[in-house]
Parts: structure tokens; sequence; C-alpha cells
């Protein structure tokens, strides 16, 4: 039971990672689906940040007396996956606004049955 206790945040990463994969592969509307890979990004960010984290670590600046440094890596990619993150969002959210000039709709299974008649 201290197992399960002890990595609580990694159960949390696992519930949010499955909601927005459920969310993506569930909905036909294109906003939700780019929102559902917005919730599992935040996951992985939530893995990487807690993967990071040292209890007791001292900051990684070489001092006397200090054994133990947390390794600041995992936080800078974070920040630039981050930055990335919100590239993507932007990208899709202006692909699916052409979509819905293009299409008249942004669900999933009136573009696919368009692009059927046609």
């Amino acid at each position: 039971m201290d197992m399960i206790l002890g990595h609580y945040n990694y159960w949390m990463v696992i519930i949010i990672m499955m909601a927005g994969f459920y969310t993506v592969i569930s909905r036909g509307n294109l906003v939700k689906k780019i929102v559902g890979l917005n919730i599992f990004q935040v996951s992985v960010f939530l893995l990487y940040i807690s993967i990071g984290n040292v209890k007791d670590g001292a900051t990684p600046i070489i001092e006397k007396g200090v054994d133990l440094y947390s390794n600041p890596l995992p936080h800078v990619l974070i920040l630039t996956a981050i930055v990335v993150g919100v590239a993507t969002t932007a990208l899709g959210l202006a692909l699916v606004v052409r979509i819905k000039e293009a299409y008249g709709t942004i669900e999933e299974d009136d573009i696919h049955n368009q692009d059927q008649s046609l």
C-alpha cells in the first residue's frame, strides 16, 4: 500500500494521460481533439517534473558538504516543450479554422462524409 501512496504523482499522471487519450479517440469534434491532446501533453509535463524532483536535493551548485543534487535538465526540457505545445496548439486551431471555412463543420464524421460524396 505504501508503494501506491508513495507514488501518487505517477498515478495522477496515468489518470490525466488516459483522460486526454480518451478525449482524443472518443470525440469527433476537432477542437475537442486538440483539447484532449493538450491534456495528454500536460500529463507528460507532470511526468518529467516528477522524475526531476529529488527529495532533499540541493541546487546544482557545488558546495562543501552537499552530496545530493537535483537535475535541472527535466525542468528546462519542460519549458521548451511548453513553447512547442503552444505553437502546435495554435497551428492545430488555425487548421481547424481553415477546415471550418472549407467544409462548414468541424465534426470529423461530417467532413469524412463530404469527402466521400465528392
